[in-house]
Order: C-alpha cells, then structure tokens, then sequence
C-alpha cells in the first residue's frame, strides 16, 4: 500500500481529478506493461492458398497470411486450423506491418528460393476446407468457409485461389483464381485493395530478392524402360550436361508424369562434370518408365521445366536414346557414354582410335578415360553369351577333327615304313 501511495502523489494533480475508474486503469498499465489487447476482426486475413499444390507435386501445398495493420505482430499462440482438424497450425514468428507470412507444407523446398516463415503438416482436401484463423486468446481474427468446395482455384494449370480485398470478408465474391501459375507466395496479389497508399504490402529484405538463376544445358539423353532382368532393378535414366562447366544438381528434380507418379530430388551436392553424364537406376530414384508409355520432366530448383521426354511404347532390352536432336530406340545402349545406334567396336580399333584421337601425353588417364562419363551407379551391359559359346565350341570342333586327320597320316605313314 505504501508504494501505491507513492505512485498516486507522484502522479499530476492535474490527472488526480480524472475519474477514479481512469486513475485504476492508469495504474495496471504502469504495473502491468506487457498485457496486449486482442486482434480485431481482419487485422491478419488469409490471402491465398495453393489448395492443389504446384506442377511440381501435389503435395506441395502453400498458404499465405497478410497484415493489415501498420504494426508488427507476434503471431506466438495464434493458430489456423481447419474444421476436420487437418491441418492444424500453431504459429511461431512475427508478421511485419502490411506484410505476408508465407506457410509451406512438410518442408522448405515446396517453393525453392523462396524462404518460408513457417513449414507446417497436414494437407488441405482439394474437395475444400472450413479454414479459422485465431489469434492468441482464441479470439476469431478471420474465415474462410469453403467447406462446399473452394471459391477459387484450378488444379489443372496450377493456379491458386486468391484473396481481392483484404479487408473485406471471405465470401465467395472476395475470391479469384490466380493469373498467374503457381500464384504470388510471398507478393501482392494481382488485386489487393488498400487503405491507402502508404499502406502498401512491404516484404522482409530476403523475400524481395530476385530468384537464384540456373543453368540450361542439362537435359535428359538415354532411358531403359524395359531392360533383359528385372524392371525393379535395372531400369535407369541418364542425363547428360552439354556445359563446359560443372553443375551442382542439388534440389533439381525429375518428375514422373503417367501412372503412377514419382519425384526424384536430387540430393546434396550431386554434381554432374562438364560434358559428362549422370546414370541414375530406378532404385536410387523409385521412379518406374512404364513399358506401355511414359514421360519425363526435369525442373531445376525455381521449378522451371528445363527438359522433358516421352515415349509411347518401350521395346523390350532397348533404350530411347536422343541421337541428333531425335529420340529413337535403339538396341545398343550406352550407359555413362555418348549415344549411338552402330555395333561397338573391338578391342584393337578401339585402342588404335584411341592413340589417334587422344595421344599419350604422360598422364595416367587416358584420353578415353578422360572423355568417360560421371556415373552414378554401375549399370551392367549385356553380353552375348550365346554367341561366343557358338564360336568357341566351333573352334573346338574343328581342332579335333584335324587332330585325328593328322594322326591317321602318322600312322599310314608308320605303317608304310615297316613294310619296307
């Protein structure tokens, strides 16, 4: 009580006459600094959702939430959740004035170079979702019932459903599909309606960067969907860098579109040499070439298509080969090597080509060697068995048959002798 009474004299006397109701809410402020007021209605609004995920995957599911007001928000405590309880996102971080918090689904890389506020598990239902979002103490900040199906969105070229008034309420009205696919994760919406122009969306530094560029020149160069043993465990991709510098493949990806769909992302510092190859089999990338059809994307890590294959019926222990510009099958397969549909040459014209083409210049490589492929994986090529067992048992015959001639000659000629 004694030091109640010291801050009440310390306070004005002008303030002293102030209602007492005033003077008691003067003095839990001054005591109680950090309690906070609930948000308004529509102060953080969720602003676009990618519902069907990108051209990468399905699974790559993203939403994004927007502050309307000119302050930063401690979103710790707040939550988002849909009505069946999937997902269901507890926040952490804060939301900058009149800026995006950029939620990505299972992990960072759903949109590659662009950094996510937070990652979160849980997809949403493509048939639609009864999204709420709460602030702190539990209070309704705002809502989007799409529970009869989304308002906006097309899961055919990817486009994502986006908010156009972020002051207004989410009714179907407040809603468009995207102009552009794969939406604006972390930017302004093509319409977003503002209080005025100060209030302009503001990015953090790091989400206005420009995207990290990649090279072209990677593309795929040899497919065996249909090898002589087992599809499970011999079947591979190959992909050739026609750079003359190397390529650090890491968050690339190679995307299997017909049937039964796969991804393929390559790993940590998966490098591929200048000019070289990189095989890769289909347990290493769980990626299945169907004998009946099949086709091939590959993205680099903006998600840009670099390179796609298809082909409409593989020919059993033939590979598709891309050969001048066109692809065609071929019954030499070239694993880790430049592709050709001529028989290989033999041992004596390969190293007669070699000492022409590469001459011994002291080193331990030779140029062959040099010019030889990255390969990840050792594929094992077919031999002719059938065929060296034919020659070698016709040698064998052939032998015994003179062996026998030329004894009979012996003896006649032993023969001849003891007569004489």
């Amino acid at each position: 009580m004694e030091n109640l009474s010291r801050v009440i004299t310390s306070i004005p006397f002008s303030i002293r006459k102030v209602r007492v109701c005033e003077v008691v809410v003067i003095i839990l402020g001054l005591f109680f600094p950090i309690l906070g007021q609930a948000a308004n209605f529509l102060d953080v609004v969720i602003n676009e959702i990618s519902w069907m995920g990108t051209g990468i995957s399905y699974n790559d599911e993203w939403m994004e939430i927007f502050n309307n007001t000119p302050s930063d928000i401690n979103l710790s405590g707040w939550r988002l959740m849909a009505q069946d309880g999937t997902p269901e996102i507890s926040f952490s971080g804060t939301i900058y004035a009149h800026g995006f918090f950029l939620l990505e689904r299972t992990d960072d890389i759903t949109l590659p170079n662009i950094v996510a506020d937070q990652v979160y598990k849980g997809s949403l239902n493509n048939d639609g979702e009864d999204l709420r979002l709460f602030d702190d103490t539990n209070n309704l900040v705002d809502r989007i019932d799409c529970s009869e199906g989304w308002f906006a969105g097309d899961n055919i070229d990817k486009r994502t459903m986006e908010r156009k008034n972020s002051f207004l309420t989410a009714s179907s009205l407040n809603w468009q599909t995207s102009k552009n696919i794969g939406g604006t994760p972390g930017f302004q919406n093509e319409i977003l309606v503002e209080k005025s122009p100060e209030s302009k969306p503001t990015q953090k530094p790091e989400q206005t960067t420009k995207l990290k560029t990649y090279p072209e020149g990677v593309l795929f160069n040899e497919l065996l969907p249909s090898p002589l043993g087992s599809d499970a465990e011999e079947e591979w991709i190959e992909i050739f860098n026609q750079n003359n510098f190397e390529v650090n493949l890491y968050s690339w990806q190679i995307v299997d579109v017909v049937g039964r769909t796969n991804t393929y992302i390559f790993s940590e510092e998966t490098l591929i040499a200048p000019q070289s190859f990189l095989v890769l089999s289909r347990p290493t990338t769980k990626i299945t070439l169907n004998n009946s059809g099949d086709g091939l994307r590959l993205f680099n890590p903006n998600k840009e298509l670099l390179d796609e294959v298809n082909y409409e019926r593989a020919f059993p222990e033939q590979s598709y080969n891309l050969i001048d510009a066109e692809w065609i099958w071929s019954s030499v397969l070239t694993p880790g090597s430049a592709n050709t549909t001529d028989l290989p040459a033999s041992g004596a014209e390969i190293e007669l080509e070699e000492r022409e083409f590469f001459p011994d210049n002291g080193s331990h490589e030779t140029g062959v060697q040099k010019n030889l492929a990255t390969i990840s994986e050792q594929v094992p090529k077919p031999k002719n068995f059938f065929s060296i067992f034919l020659i070698a048992f016709s040698l064998a015959i052939l032998s015994s048959v003179g062996i026998v001639i030329l004894k009979k000659k012996v003896e006649k000629i032993d023969i001849k002798k003891n007569i004489e």
